[in-house]
C-alpha cells in the first residue's frame, strides 16, 4: 500500500467514525429530550420530574460538548497531527533541538502527548466549571485544577519515561521481533503500577481514611467474610474535594488490594445500601471479570503492537505521517493516534461484554445482600448523580458499559421473585 492510498483509508476511517459518533449522538439527545418531561414508571416513586428534568438537562449539555470535542479533537486535530504533518513537525523540532537519539524519540513523544492534551484542555475545563456547575456538581477550584493537570504530567513524565526508554533500547538491540520484548516490558510496568497504585498513586490526589467503626463497618466485614474476599483495609476517599457525585471501586491488585468509598456515597446511602453496593463491587472479583479483563487487554495489546512491529517497516506509514525514515517515537506516537480510528467498530462488542458482567455482579449482590436494597441504591445513585433513564437504546448498546436503569433494576427485581418462589 503507497503512502497515499493509506492517507485515503486512514481519512475514510476518521471520517466514518465522525459520522457514525454524530448520528448517534444526535440520537441520544432527541431520545432524552422527548423522554423529558416523562418519570419512567419503574422510578415514578423515588425520582420526582424535577430531578428527572435535571438529568436529561445535563445529559444533552454533555452531549452537546461532546460532539464539538470529538469533532475537533478527534477530526480535526487528530488528522492535522497524523497525515497533516503534525508528529513529523514535532519530531523534527525534537531532533533539531536535541540531536538524534533517546532523547529526541522521547520529546517526540511526549510533545505529541502534550499537544493532544492541550488540545481537549479547553474541553475539560469546560465541562468542569461551566455544565458540572451549571447542575451543582463541580466542587473543584481552579487550583486543584491545574494542580491535577500538573501531577498527572510529573506521573506521566516519571512513570512514563522509563517504559518508553526501555522500548527503544529493545527496538535498537533486539531486531525485528522488538515488539515481543516490548509486549514483556509493558506486561511487567502494568502489573506494576496496578499493585503500586492504591499505596502510593491515589494518594497523592486524594485523602484516604480508614472507615470508621460501626454499624457499616461491622456489615461490611461480615460481608467480606461471607464472599472469602481479603482486602488490605476499608478507606473513605475525599471525593468531595471535586464533584459531588457519589461512587465506590475496588483498586489495587494482590495484597494491594483496598475497597474505597466516596465521602460524597456515605453521605446518601443507608448502611444496607452501601452493603449491596459493595456486594455487587465484590461480584467483579468473585467472577474474575478484573483477572478477565487484564488478560483481554494484555492480548489486545500484544495484538496491537505485533501491528506496529509490521508497520514500522512498511515505508506508507511512517511516509503517511510525513517522516523520512522510521523513528520509534514518532511511530509510537502516530501509531496511538491511528490505532483508536481503526477499532471503533468494536466499540459494541466491549460494551456488551462489560454490560454482561454488570448483570452477573447484580446477581452475585442480590444473593449475598438486599436485592432490594441494591435498587434502593442504584435508584439513589441515579437521581444524585443525574443519570439519564432514558437513553437512546442504540446510543446506549453501542456505549453504556452499564445496563440502562429501568433494564438493570427489571433484572434484580425479576431475580429476587424468582428466588421468592423457592
Amino acid at each position: 500500500m503507497s503512502a497515499n492510498a493509506f492517507s485515503a483509508v486512514f481519512s475514510a476511517f476518521v471520517l466514518a467514525a465522525l459520522g457514525w459518533r454524530t448520528w448517534l449522538g444526535v440520537r441520544q439527545a432527541r431520545h432524552v429530550a422527548l423522554h423529558r418531561n416523562t418519570v419512567p414508571t419503574d422510578f415514578a416513586a423515588v425520582i420526582p420530574l424535577e430531578a428527572h428534568r435535571k438529568a436529561a438537562d445535563y445529559t444533552l449539555d454533555k452531549q452537546r460538548l461532546g460532539l464539538i470535542e470529538t469533532w475537533f479533537v478527534d477530526g480535526v486535530v487528530l488528522l492535522a497531527l497524523t497525515i497533516g504533518g503534525g508528529v513529523a513537525m514535532i519530531d523534527a523540532l525534537s531532533e533539531r533541538v536535541l540531536g538524534d537519539g533517546h532523547a529526541r524519540e522521547l520529546a517526540t513523544v511526549f510533545g505529541v502527548m502534550f499537544v493532544s492534551a492541550l488540545a481537549a484542555l479547553p474541553f475539560e475545563a469546560y465541562r468542569t466549571f461551566v455544565i458540572e456547575a451549571r447542575h451543582g456538581f463541580n466542587r473543584t477550584t481552579p487550583t486543584l485544577f491545574l494542580a491535577d493537570l500538573a501531577k498527572g504530567a510529573l506521573l506521566a513524565a516519571l512513570l512514563g519515561a522509563p517504559l518508553l526508554l526501555a522500548i527503544f533500547w529493545l527496538v535498537a538491540r533486539t531486531g525485528t521481533y522488538w515488539w515481543l520484548y516490548a509486549w514483556l516490558a509493558w506486561l511487567v510496568f502494568t502489573l506494576l503500577l496496578v499493585t503500586i497504585f492504591p499505596r502510593w498513586i491515589a494518594p497523592l490526589f486524594n485523602r484516604f481514611a480508614p472507615l470508621e467503626e460501626g454499624e457499616l463497618r461491622t456489615r461490611i466485614e461480615a460481608l467480606l467474610r461471607r464472599c472469602g474476599f481479603r482486602a488490605e483495609g476499608l478507606f473513605v476517599m475525599d471525593g468531595s474535594r471535586r464533584s459531588s457525585h457519589g461512587n465506590a471501586y475496588f483498586t489495587g491488585f494482590g495484597v494491594n488490594k483496598r475497597i474505597v468509598f466516596f465521602d460524597t456515597l456515605m453521605e446518601r446511602l443507608t448502611p444496607a445500601e452501601i452493603e449491596a453496593v459493595l456486594a455487587h463491587e465484590l461480584g467483579h472479583f468473585a467472577r474474575g471479570h478484573i483477572p478477565r479483563l487484564l488478560l483481554l487487554r494484555f492480548a489486545l495489546a500484544l495484538v496491537l503492537l505485533a501491528i506496529l512491529g509490521w508497520l514500522y517497516g512498511e515505508p506508507a506509514f511512517y511516509r503517511a505521517l510525513h517522516l523520512d525514515a522510521p523513528h520509534i517515537g514518532a511511530a509510537l506516537a502516530g501509531f496511538a493516534l491511528i490505532v483508536p480510528v481503526f477499532t471503533f467498530p468494536f466499540q459494541p462488542l466491549s460494551s456488551f461484554m462489560a454490560r454482561r458482567q454488570e448483570f452477573e455482579a447484580d446477581a452475585f449482590a442480590a444473593s449475598h445482600a438486599s436485592a432490594a436494597d441494591l435498587v434502593s441504591a442504584l435508584a439513589k445513585l441515579y437521581r444524585d448523580n443525574a443519570s439519564t433513564l432514558t437513553p437512546d437504546p442504540l446510543h446506549s448498546l453501542v456505549y453504556d458499559s452499564h445496563p440502562p436503569a429501568a433494564l438493570r433494576i427489571d433484572h434484580l427485581r425479576r431475580g429476587r421473585e424468582a428466588q421468592s418462589t423457592f
